[in-house]
């Protein structure tokens, strides 16, 4: 495995990610689509700095795994993502939004922008094989 090359697709899909995180779920969608007694008065910078890294934690550990369970084609590589889509973010957020007071829209977009991110891990890990 080429360490370097596996750094810089990380690094890439992450802040791509984190991109996206914001477009799906950021300031526009938060201000419009949420309820404001649901979220925490003040500065939001510790909750930044604390889930800031996720996203390249997230794509490192996919890349990895499929790149350890062979797969090599973008099929492959897209099925993956949508099963751990089915797997782990979607039943969570519906969960959530469940007993949450989260309003419908920003639901979608949430679940969305999962969806969004695994297909960017997808395309960071085939553009890593090339």
């Amino acid at each position: 495995m080429n360490w370097t090359r596996f750094v810089a697709i990380v690094i890439g899909a992450g802040v791509l990610s984190s991109l996206t995180d914001w477009l799906f779920a950021g300031d526009w969608i938060h201000r419009r689509w949420t309820y404001p007694e649901i979220w925490r008065k003040g500065a939001e910078s510790h909750a930044i700095a604390l889930t800031s890294p996720l996203p390249f934690l997230s794509c490192a550990i996919f890349t990895y795994t499929a790149l350890r369970i062979g797969l090599h084609t973008v099929p492959s590589l897209v099925e993956f993502a949508a099963a751990i889509w089915c797997i782990g973010p979607l039943p969570l957020i519906v969960t959530n939004a469940a007993f949450i007071r989260m309003h419908r829209v920003f639901v979608v977009f949430q679940a969305l922008g999962w969806l969004v991110n695994l297909m960017i891990f997808a395309a960071a890990t085939f553009i890593y094989l090339q």
